[in-house]
């Protein structure tokens, strides 16, 4: 088991804290405010770490389980930092029906990891998506946040080759 130091935890807390108290002086600290919120504080940190919840939770006079309900229902929201490149793949119908399937085998063979995971040095993270707007030209994915349509064995050694350089 990994142990904190307390300073450095309370540190952490207290830039989130600030993060949060920062966006509310831009709006009203009501439940319309969430979503916002989460997305800033996901801009700035990286991720929505679980300790964010409480004071996200204290400011917005929200449950606890509401944020976290909110955090975990939207797949835009990580909960944990992803790695330096960011493979997004869609899984929506009109990409499966395209070899999506075989395009994902094939992108997480050569990766070495699952769809969700990211690797142990932080390089690359591979994350499901359901549906990118590119359905006529699948499958397809967004690499550090450009689409690459019509995947195949070779735009995936290419991406590979890329991620992990």
């Amino acid at each position: 088991m990994t142990r904190i130091n307390p300073t450095t935890a309370e540190d952490t807390s207290a830039r989130y804290t600030d993060a949060i108290a920062r966006f509310l002086r831009s709006c009203a600290p009501v439940r319309d405010a969430l979503l916002p919120l989460l997305h800033a504080l996901q801009h700035e940190f990286g991720h929505i770490d679980d300790a964010m919840i409480p004071p996200v939770a204290a400011a917005l006079n929200l449950s606890r389980a509401d944020v976290y309900g909110v955090v975990t229902f939207y797949h835009d929201f990580r909960r944990a930092p992803s790695g330096t490149h960011r493979i997004r793949l869609c899984r929506a119908e009109s990409c499966q029906a395209r070899g999506g399937a075989a395009i994902e085998r094939l992108i997480t063979d050569r990766l070495g990891l699952r769809m969700g995971e990211t690797s142990a040095d932080g390089r690359v993270s591979i994350e499901a998506v359901y549906c990118l707007g590119l359905c006529a030209t699948g499958p397809n994915a967004f690499v550090d946040g450009h689409p690459v349509s019509r995947l195949d064995a070779t735009k995936i050694g290419r991406i590979v080759a890329e991620t992990l350089a």
